[in-house]
This record gives structure tokens, sequence and C-alpha cells, in this order.
């Protein structure tokens, strides 16, 4: 009933997700792997299937003894934990009683010496409903996705102060392309690490080459750059995800100096209708820092005045309470914090 699935059987994988009315990119193999690259645990799908329910969850297994907190304290391949891969993830599930589904992934965990669990849902799918009765889950902040009904429900729903500011774009020349290439994902890298440094990010948020090889190749059918042009030079680019339906504002960077010139306004917009002519239902824009509604925040807004936003919600699972008591104790003095799972406060 229970069934797992590596890397190694990435076909098997996919099937299974695509074989569901609703997923989005985040729970296919590809889009994984270059997280494994990038050094955030090991990929695993779940899978439960009986009569009555079914369901798929993508999670990455961490060795907790790999942590910097527990260097030398504890052996390797002993404590496990599970966080969801960066962007959004948790259970998806068909069908009316999910009870026996979460049995039994509860007995896999405790038996596996899996510790806890980090989910963050997707705010789109609102997969949070899924898992209100197992979970601990917290609603955070608000999040943007835009209508791609049609083009006038898009261009309708941006604010008029953007509108203006896409028509200014636009009259300075810009242009927008789109396209999958490893010469386009090394220029996206170069502008992105650009924009990284401008904004004093932490070294997680800096990908290598292998980590774009893998979005460009892995994600193929998923994955492309959208770039703003002005006098043939880039000045903003973006990666754009896509899947059944559902179009993702992944990463994204721009050059200072254009920034005047609101490519990434237009570059937003020029994606919306791509959406749109693709057979998209919605473009995530996502939300603010810490889901503030700080800056960033805003800028996405101005992409969709109305209020009905989706809610960012995450999950908190201790699969084993013994164990998590044990190694918070290890972490002597931790600071008051909602962290989760505390033991990896500041790792």
């Amino acid at each position: 009933m229970l069934t797992l699935y590596t890397l190694e059987q990435s076909e098997q994988w996919d099937a299974v997700v695509r074989s569901y009315k609703e997923y989005d990119a985040y729970w296919l193999s590809g889009y994984v792997k270059a997280f494994k690259i990038h050094g955030d645990g090991e990929p695993i799908l779940f899978a439960y299937e009986s009569d009555k329910v079914r369901g798929i969850n993508v999670v990455m297994k961490r060795d907790i003894a790999n942590s910097s907190n527990f260097k030398g304290l504890i052996e390797e391949n002993k404590f496990f934990d599970f966080a969801t891969p960066y962007g959004y993830g948790g259970w998806l599930i068909e069908g009316t009683d999910a009870n026996e589904l979460f049995d039994a992934y509860e007995q896999w965990c405790q038996k596996n010496l899996i510790v806890s669990e980090f989910v963050r849902f997707h705010p789109v799918l609102k997969n949070h409903n899924y898992s209100l009765e197992r979970y601990d889950v917290i609603p955070l902040g608000y999040t943007v996705a835009l209508d791609l009904t049609s083009p006038e429900v898009i261009w309708t729903n941006i604010t008029s102060k953007n509108r203006n500011v896409i028509r200014k774009a636009q009259k300075n020349g810009i242009k927008i392309y789109s396209g999958r290439s490893p010469e386009l994902y090394e220029v996206f890298r170069e502008i992105y690490n650009g924009t990284m440094d401008k904004d004093n990010a932490s070294d997680y948020y800096y990908f290598n080459p292998e980590f774009y090889e893998s979005v460009c190749d892995d994600l193929a059918q998923n994955a492309q750059v959208f770039y703003a042009v002005l006098e043939g030079k880039i000045i903003a680019t973006s990666i754009m995800l896509a899947a059944n339906g559902y179009m993702n504002y992944h990463l994204s960077g721009s050059i200072k100096e254009y920034a005047h010139l609101a490519p990434s306004n237009l570059l937003l917009y020029h994606a919306a209708l791509w959406g749109c002519a693709n057979g998209c239902k919605t473009l995530y824009l996502g939300g603010g820092v810490g889901s503030g509604e700080d800056s960033l925040f805003k800028f996405k807004k101005s992409f969709y005045r109305l209020d009905d936003l989706p809610q960012f919600h995450i999950g908190k699972k201790i699969m084993n309470q013994e164990v998590y008591d044990e190694l918070v104790n290890m972490r002597k003095e931790l600071p008051e914090s909602g962290f989760f799972p505390k033991y990896r406060i500041a790792d």
C-alpha cells in the first residue's frame, strides 16, 4: 500500500505524480534532483494506494548527524528528518478517509528513525487541508497568484499604477523573450548571483552550475528562462516553472542599474500572457520575505489587485518525541523561537 520512489526510478516517480488530478512541478523528480545536487538531502516520493484513498508526498531525507549542530555528537545513518524540498510540497490526497494513509506513513517513519517532518504546503493547491488532523498546521502570510483566464483578465487585475509602469517599460524599448539553453541558464546565474550579492543573501541561495544544468536537462518540459532585453543586453531574468496548468515564479534576478526602467514588471506581465496562451490557470508569484507584507509583497500584489489571496501554511510533525526531546536537550540554551525542528536552530 505504501510505496517509496527514489531518483533511480524517476520515470515511475513522474508517472505516479502525473496520475493525480492536482499536482505541480514541485512534486516531479526533475525538480527535486536539482536540490539534491544543492545538498538538501535525499529525495523520496511516498505513494499510498488502497480501495478508499491514495496520496503522494515528496520529501528530502536528511541525516541529522550531518547537521553542523551534531557533528561528532551522533553517529551517521542513525536519526533522520524530513523537509519539503525548496518551494512547496506536502500530501496530495484523493479519496474520503485518509487515516489509513497517515497511519501507514507514520508507522514507516517511526520504524525508519525519522524524528520529525517540516512541510511547506502549496498555497494555490491548498493541500494543507488534507493534513489538518495529523500535522500541526500553521497559517502564515498571504501570497499572490494571478488569474490567467484571459489576457483581458490579466490586464484588468493589474493595478493602474503598475499598468502605467508596464507601458513605460514598453516605450523604453525593453523586449521580453523566453527559452531554455545552457547559455541562458548561465546568464541567469550571473545576474541572479549579482542580485543575491546586493541583497546580502545567505550562502544557501547561491546555486552552482550543476544545479542549473539539472534544471535545464531534468525539467526540460517544465522550466524555462524569461528575460528582458534592452539594446541587445539582458537586464532582468527569471526561471519559471509550469506543470499541470500551474505556473510558478521560481527564481529571479535583475541588474540594479536598469531597475528604474521596470524590466521585471514587463517580464512578469509577458510571462502571465505566455501562461495564458499555453493553458496555465494561474501564475503563482509567492509572497514577501518571511511571509511579511513588505516591499516585495507589494510589488507582487501590484499584479493582482483583488483580495482573494491564497494563504501560505506550514506543517510540523514530530514522529519520535523521545528522540526529538533528546536532540533538543543536546543543544543547550537554545533561544526561544518558532523554528522547527527546534534542534536545527541556526543550522
